[in-house]
């Protein structure tokens, strides 16, 4: 008994109590409710049987259900534009700013600090500032488009089936541009600057540098940043709530929104769940990707 309160004390006993706290928190607040969900998905679930976790067992019945669903591909195919949209241009946006606070001019510090009250902000206020923004007869954004001449006429961003969905995606790419910035800067600042003394010697222009040293040396991050963007993508909710509710007509309804309106709207969480178990497949795959992204800093 003192041996195993002496180990826990100062030996390996206390290094696995340490674990087994979190781990067991996060089982507990994670790992059962994924676990439930997974189940629900191959059962036979109501409003009478919500409350008990012994169902009639159907197998992949709710997934065939779902495919046979024609909204179900249009919605896929919405997923897939939001996701890669919003990555795209969050990342590229953010990498442009992160290379333009990298000069590190005076007052860069506090104007890249500016950046990030868009990344602080609750999504659900995000999503009311951009309403006012996307408004189709008062919004700021076809005022802009109308007095430079792109435009003729009032777009209704929020109520056109052609541009609901990506009215959402500028307003997530203004979200989390903020966050890929600061993750680029510092893979940036990272970045020896005798490498770059080196290639100038040589003779190497502005892009061959950004070519040869940058992107190679930025690989590990730029995987973290795009598996990182992948899973916080496919969680976003609150801008589809507070701008568009996925319509109209499903034009700019995604999976994650899907989900929660199968389960809360019309009350058949057999198949919220099955959705949410297909989202759960996407994220294992953007974990991956981001541990092996991130393996060489642990070792280091």
């Amino acid at each position: 008994m003192k041996r195993i309160l002496m180990s826990v004390r100062d030996g390996r006993g206390f290094d696995i109590v340490l674990v087994a706290f979190p781990l067991g928190f996060l089982f507990l607040m994670a790992g059962l409710p994924l676990i439930y969900n997974v189940v629900m998905s191959f059962q036979e679930v109501d409003m009478f049987s919500l409350g008990t976790f012994s169902r009639p067992f159907v197998g992949f019945k709710n997934y065939t259900d779902l495919f046979a669903q024609p909204e179900t591909l249009p919605i896929l195919y919405n997923t897939v534009i939001f996701v890669s949209g919003s990555i795209a241009g969050q990342f590229l946006i953010g990498f442009g700013l992160a290379l333009f606070f990298w000069v590190n001019f005076p007052g860069a510090s506090w104007m890249r600090g500016l950046f990030l009250v868009s990344w602080v902000m609750p999504g659900l206020v995000v999503g009311a500032i951009w309403n006012w923004i996307l408004s189709g007869d008062f919004g700021v954004l076809n005022f802009i488009l109308r007095e430079s001449g792109i435009i003729s006429g009032n777009i209704f961003w929020r109520s056109d089936p052609h541009y609901s969905l990506y009215a959402v995606i500028i307003a997530n790419i203004w979200l989390g541009t903020s966050f890929n910035m600061i993750l680029l800067s510092v893979g940036l600042a990272g970045i020896p600057a005798d490498l770059y003394e080196a290639a100038e010697l040589d003779g190497a222009n502005v892009w061959q540098r950004f070519w040869t040293i940058t992107l190679p040396m930025m690989r590990s991050t730029i995987g973290a940043i795009i598996a990182l963007g992948l899973i916080f993508t496919l969680q976003q909710f609150d801008l589809f709530a507070a701008i568009t509710s996925g319509g109209p007509n499903n034009s700019s309804n995604v999976t994650q929104y899907w989900a929660w309106d199968l389960s809360f709207r019309q009350y058949d969480f057999a198949k919220g769940a099955t959705i949410s178990v297909i989202m759960i497949v996407f994220v294992m795959f953007a974990s991956v990707v981001y541990v092996r992204s991130t393996r060489h800093e642990v070792r280091g």
